[in-house]
């Protein structure tokens, strides 16, 4: 499946950022809809509009802890190091395809209220969320076909 394609339509059919990604990888993260949608509800807007790391990055790494996390605290366990790593390399992808990970920057420092911007035409003309949503998605299916998944 092209989860690219799949966050995109699901950002324009009014997910924010990183509900679309999450929900995107439903088919392989196993998370019902209702559980992605809650639990990446406060990303969007680069975490609640206050246009910090955007929603798109956030997702990506949700679906990148729900499928490769580790489940055991503490600073000795060897897979947090490598999952670490992997969020950075994930980050500069995104920056070198985007240009930031930041959503003040990409957006060039759209308001910052709590307020949700209606989403007419008119806002999908001008943002480019979408194409944000659809690059972290497109980058994590490239990571996954690189690390396959045990079964």
């Amino acid at each position: 499946m092209d989860h690219s394609i799949k966050a995109g339509e699901l950002f324009l059919t009014g997910a924010n950022c990183a509900q679309a990604v999450i929900l995107a990888f439903n088919d392989i993260t196993g998370l019902d809809d209702k559980t992605a949608l809650r639990i990446s509800s406060p990303f969007g807007g680069g975490i609640g509009r206050m246009r910090e790391v955007c929603g798109a990055v956030s997702g990506m790494y949700m679906v990148l802890g729900l499928l490769y996390g580790y489940e055991e605290p503490g600073e000795k366990d060897c897979n947090k190091k490598a999952l670490y790593k992997d969020v950075q390399e994930l980050a500069e992808q995104f920056r070198a395809e985007c240009g930031s990970i930041l959503c003040r920057e990409i957006l060039k420092n759209p308001p910052t209220d709590p307020n949700p911007t209606p989403r007419t035409a008119e806002f999908y003309a001008k943002r480019p969320c979408a194409r944000m949503v659809m690059t972290a998605a497109a980058i994590l299916d490239r990571y996954i076909e690189a690390h396959p998944l045990e079964k």
